[in-house]
């Protein structure tokens, strides 16, 4: 899907009452989320369909008990998903992780990539202390606002 339409799309979401949009051409599949609290219209390319499933029921068990999975964390300042895309440990397959448990981090220190859209975006801690837990595995897709560490 170009460009021009994309934009396009993002456009008539802002401008009507719709808060979701899913545009499917071919194998390529779109979706435009417009949230009432966040000013920014998020756009998310999904895999095909036969490989979204495992990943939706899995968000949506995860989104029905947020609570009861955040009181189980260890102590500590967590470490949020900004956007949706796929968690990287470290630079390239090869690469040493970026951080380990235990290890001690500054602010401003990466923790991780996270790629959407084929754009890599270097999340960075916003806290001092020890790494307490990782809780997404290499390679796996997130979600906004899914907790990906725990430092403390």
């Amino acid at each position: 899907m170009d460009l021009r339409k994309l934009k396009k799309l993002i456009d008539l979401v802002q401008e009507s009452g719709v808060a979701e949009l899913e545009v499917t051409e071919g194998e390529e599949k779109v979706r435009i989320v417009k949230h009432s609290a966040v000013a920014a219209t998020h756009v998310v390319a999904a895999p095909p369909v036969v490989a979204a499933a495992p990943v939706a029921s899995a968000a949506a068990a995860a989104a029905s008990a947020p609570d009861a999975g955040e009181a189980q964390l260890p102590p500590g300042q967590v470490v949020k998903a900004p956007m949706v895309g796929t968690f990287y440990r470290a630079s390239s397959p090869g690469a040493k992780p970026f951080v380990d448990l235990g290890q001690h981090v500054e602010a401003g220190d990466s923790l991780c990539i996270i790629e959407a859209m084929k754009l890599m975006n270097a999340i960075e801690s916003e806290c001092s202390g020890e790494i307490k837990a990782i809780l997404v595995e290499n390679g796996q897709p997130v979600e906004y606002g899914q907790p990906l560490f725990v430092i403390g």
